[in-house]
């Protein structure tokens, strides 16, 4: 009986770690790693970008979501892999991600980090996530983009996403 036991609990174990293995294979083949550091301030990662960004003359965009959002780390894999969108945003912008996760149990600092980091991007997340704050050299909210407007099916356009990000440059906003 303790032979049988113990076979069904070995099953068992290579089931789970081959549906586990699944899982993170699917991920990993939708390039949905994470992307959002959770350890770090968002408002000194944001002051960080502006500073960098002024040194470079160029503007910073805020994803503002968190490894928990799927279609925060769509966008973010969709990007990345659009060499046309990519070489729009290394040429205009500091982009960073920055981690917002509105749930109690990460505790009381990171809920108050949550807490300023909604009143310093002007209550972003009222348009769900991921959510996109375009930052000028100064730190000055220039525009807040609903993502929504960006999809198509269950991904994104690039013409939508490029007209965004084109629309925003530093040379766009100036002339």
């Amino acid at each position: 009986m303790k032979k049988v036991l113990l076979l069904i609990a070995v099953c068992l174990s290579l089931s789970a770690g081959a549906q586990t293995g699944l899982t993170n294979q699917r991920s990993m083949n939708e390039g949905e790693s994470k992307v959002y550091n959770e350890d770090i301030n968002p408002i000194e990662q944001i002051d960080q970008a502006v500073a960098k960004a002024k040194l470079e003359g160029k503007y910073v965009i805020c994803q503002v979501g968190g490894n928990w959002c799927p279609w925060c780390l769509r966008f973010a894999d969709f990007i990345t892999r659009d060499t046309t969108i990519s070489k729009v945003i290394d040429e205009n912008f500091n982009y960073i991600h920055v981690n917002y996760n509105p749930r109690k149990s990460q505790g009381a600092e990171k809920m108050e980090q949550g807490r300023a980091l909604m009143k310093r991007l002007d209550n972003c997340g009222r348009f769900g996530f991921p959510v996109f704050v375009v930052l000028d050299e100064e730190g000055r909210i220039l525009h807040i983009q609903d993502s929504s407007f960006l999809e198509e099916g269950k991904g994104y356009n690039q013409e939508k996403v490029l007209r965004f990000f084109k629309n925003w440059t530093p040379k766009a906003v100036r002339n």
